[in-house]
């Protein structure tokens, strides 16, 4: 397929966003974009919910703020709109784009991201701390290209399975990576929202980048940890693959079913499905999951993920999500007194 001698690549994507302030905080922190960006659209107007996706992709945004007052609010409109605007001016204007380049301007427009918030919390004092988790996926062709920084989350619904395309940095996920906690464990343990990155606290971030390819029928969700904390995987993907139902009425429902549960958190769900005659269908022995993009660069993924060294933010009122700061040492005895406590 060529991607770049047309305008249209024959790729359908339909999609829809949403977010909540939740049953508990007093304002929503959280933040999303949809973005037809070969025709330099980002809204939810119907000529983006249901677009051919062009020459130059489709970008989804989830973020998701911290840091107490409108620290949050900020940090997470500041990713999203850095995000967009970055690869306006620097994607649409590559001599030879490529899939190459493409993931690489988005990997760019995350680290862009982060210098921008980092800057304006420098240059005003009481922001000082404030970030933003930021899970961003490009969409070229029958690629997706994702992007990955805290614990916002993608996930792709293929055949009625939910599958988790990013792996959070968080402390409960390092853990389940070295095997001393099971994935049902640290779903429910009260350190779950302990991350290692967020944009913003650090002048330098690692960008975990990784990409899925699209099969006829997919679909992918974007979410913050409001939705996953209240709802499982399997409940997703259940609710999203009911073609029946139109995608307001999808994320609707998922973020009805999050409040019934307590609302604890903001809630920030996007839901976009995939078709087209270019896309094969969906087979067996298909590989779907947390897959790194090697690009040439070797400092474009977080495998694994490094401690945030950086000073911790602010924990505002009713907000447990914070950065773990410190070094390999700190971690160690953050540990030896977590297993300590619970009896794992």
């Amino acid at each position: 397929m060529n991607l770049f001698g047309s305008k249209n690549t024959g790729i359908r994507i339909s999609v829809f966003g949403k977010t909540d302030v939740g049953r508990t905080r007093e304002h929503n922190e959280d933040c999303f974009i949809v973005a037809d960006l070969t025709r330099q659209n980002a809204s939810l107007h119907p000529d983006v919910r249901q677009h051919d996706v062009g020459a130059h992709g489709t970008l989804l945004v989830v973020a998701d703020g911290m840091g107490g007052a409108a620290a949050g609010e900020i940090a997470s409109d500041m990713a999203t709109r850095t995000i967009y605007d970055h690869l306006l001016s620097t994607w649409l204007k590559d001599d030879e784009p490529s899939a190459q380049q493409f993931a690489f301007r988005l990997k760019e427009a995350v680290e862009e991201a982060n210098d921008k918030i980092h800057l304006y919390a420098k240059e005003h004092p009481d922001l000082r701390g404030m970030g933003t988790t930021t899970t961003a996926v490009g969409v070229l062709g029958d690629q997706l290209y994702l992007t990955q920084v805290g614990d916002s989350r993608a996930y792709l619904i293929r055949k009625g399975e939910g599958i988790q395309l990013t792996k959070d940095q968080s402390l409960m996920q390092r853990l389940v990576d070295a095997g001393e906690l099971t994935e049902e464990e640290a779903e429910k343990s009260e350190r779950r929202n302990i991350i290692l990155q967020a944009l913003g606290p650090d002048p330098k971030v690692r960008v975990d980048l990784t990409n899925q390819q699209i099969r006829q029928g997919d679909a992918v969700v974007l979410c913050s940890d409001g939705l996953t904390g209240q709802i499982t995987r399997e409940e997703i993907a259940e609710i999203v693959a009911q073609d029946s139902k139109d995608l307001v009425e999808v994320c609707s429902q998922l973020i009805e079913i999050a409040n019934e549960r307590g609302g604890p958190d903001n809630i920030t769900v996007v839901v976009a499905r995939f078709g087209g005659k270019p896309l094969r269908d969906p087979n067996d022995g298909d590989e779907a999951g947390h897959q790194v993009y090697p690009l040439l660069d070797p400092e474009s993924t977080t495998e694994p993920v490094p401690i945030y060294r950086g000073s911790p933010p602010p924990i505002p009122e009713n907000k447990v999500e914070m950065v773990w700061s410190g070094g390999l040492a700190a971690i160690v005895t953050a540990l030896g007194l977590f297993f300590a406590t619970f009896g794992f």
